[in-house]
């Protein structure tokens, strides 16, 4: 990773856990079992209109980031022509919850990611770190009374940076001009660049395609539509596929620039991934509505998959004046210690926890707090591993997230790809609340499974 606030150095290695963590076989296998159901949700939510009106209208007036994106998505509603054919490259996140030693040990969903899901590269090559150790080392051997007794067998494959790779390909291949390329928005100075790297270099050597990387600012002076047929042009090459690493916060636009840029790409006839409208079903409001008694039946039909879902689920309520909203503004002001209140946001950092929601609640009116939903807090089983920063090992008490990566590629008819790809496993301290690796709190790792 390039390097932040380290004297001297121009890039860092990855932080990352010395010993691959222990996970539980049936969660993991269930989390796998998902990926392809969450796919299809998504992509079903995004093409309900009126769904997609009702919910981000409850926000818009009060979050004006997500307004924008709203408004930008009504934008692209009645273009002609119009690109039908979407993609996604989801991540789903999972915390196990055990509140107590004897209780049953559940795989329960943080968040889907809907846009710029990042670490397929390097959880890719961190599993492969953890590989050969366990292959050509003694290093995990129970020999040593400090390590567990962990064999290659034991790990998941982790083909999730060959998947994006052939997924990104996929995508390529069905706009069909041979001679295209994929662009891909990233931030002016990014701190992950060499996991975007991966994807890029993997691109051209195992398919032959070019990538151009852009950031948002930088659209309007390298790109542009060739008429009324919308074809994406930058740098004299033919864009079939956008594929966003950047765009899905309000830092990412400084300008009405980047704004006008945004919509450029999404009002040209390359693929996007994912398109705007996949972003507004990836937020924490859509989130609790699909969690609602009934919504979920009006997208997904099977009702094995409707169970399998909804097993995944926590507790998940409004933050408005509704009398379900009310229970809960009440519920969390007399003891906040078992929720987390949530934005509209990506990333790590943004999320309030224990009793600095009273604090919030309580300064915010109530057209601010429906910004947020209130989620019941996940309380994961703790476990000893050393975790490794900027080449400093510290032994510590930790809990771990698992992420299920898919890909998604359908014109709302035909489904070119419902895929898992793999895993990322992200470790931290059990007492840090926030779980992201390029924003600080954790370390990439590989799960063990038992």
């Amino acid at each position: 990773m390039r390097a932040r606030n380290v004297e001297g150095a121009l890039a860092v290695h990855v932080p990352f856990a010395l010993f691959p963590s222990p996970y539980p076989k049936d969660c993991y296998d269930l989390a796998w079992q998902l990926q392809p159901l969450f796919n299809e949700l998504v992509d079903k939510i995004a093409r309900d209109e009126q769904f997609i009106q009702t919910v981000m209208e409850s926000i818009a007036d009060v979050d004006d980031f997500t307004h924008r994106l709203y408004v930008l998505y009504k934008e692209t509603c009645n273009l002609s022509p119009n690109q039908k054919i979407w993609m996604a490259l989801n991540r789903s996140d999972y915390l196990l919850h055990q509140p107590s030693a004897e209780a049953t040990v559940l795989l329960q969903q943080v968040e889907l990611n809907t846009i710029s899901s990042a670490f397929a590269g390097l959880s890719s090559r961190t599993s492969d770190l953890h590989h050969y150790l366990a292959n050509r080392t003694a290093f995990f051997s129970a020999s040593s009374k400090n390590t567990p007794d962990i064999h290659a067998s034991d790990f998941p494959k982790n083909e999730s940076l060959s998947g994006f790779i052939d997924a990104l390909a996929k995508a390529w291949e069905v706009y069909n001009v041979p001679s295209a390329a994929i662009l891909m928005i990233v931030q002016p100075d990014e701190h992950n660049i060499y996991d975007q790297r991966l994807i890029e270099y993997g691109l051209f050597e195992k398919h032959g395609i070019p990538v151009i990387r852009c950031s948002l600012g930088d659209v309007l002076v390298h790109g542009k539509h060739t008429g009324t047929d919308r074809r994406l042009i930058v740098d004299s090459k033919e864009i079939a596929v956008v594929y966003y690493r950047a765009g899905y916060g309000p830092g990412d636009y400084i300008s009405e620039k980047e704004w006008t840029a945004r919509h450029m790409l999404e009002t040209s006839m390359s693929i996007k991934c994912p398109p705007v409208v996949y972003q507004l079903a990836g937020t924490k409001k859509m989130q609790q509505y699909i969690a609602t008694a009934g919504v979920l039946e009006k997208f997904v039909t099977n009702p094995e998959h409707v169970a399998l879902l909804r097993s995944s689920f926590t507790g998940l309520y409004p933050l408005d004046e509704t009398p379900t909203g009310m229970n809960a503004y009440e519920r969390a002001l007399k003891d906040s210690s078992n929720y987390v209140m949530k934005p509209q946001r990506e990333g790590g950092g943004n999320n309030i926890y224990s009793s600095h929601i009273r604090e919030h609640m309580l300064k915010f009116s109530p057209s601010e707090r429906k910004a947020y939903i209130l989620m019941d807090l996940i309380k994961p089983p703790p476990f000893k591993n050393t975790l490794v920063r900027n080449g400093v090992a510290i032994n510590a008490e930790v809990v771990s997230e698992l992420g299920i990566y898919g890909a998604y590629i359908s014109d709302g008819v035909q489904v070119h790809m419902n895929q898992t790809l793999g895993h990322l496993l992200r470790t931290k301290m059990s007492s840090s609340d926030e779980g992201g690796v390029a924003a600080g709190y954790a370390v990439l790792d590989s799960p063990f499974l038992q």
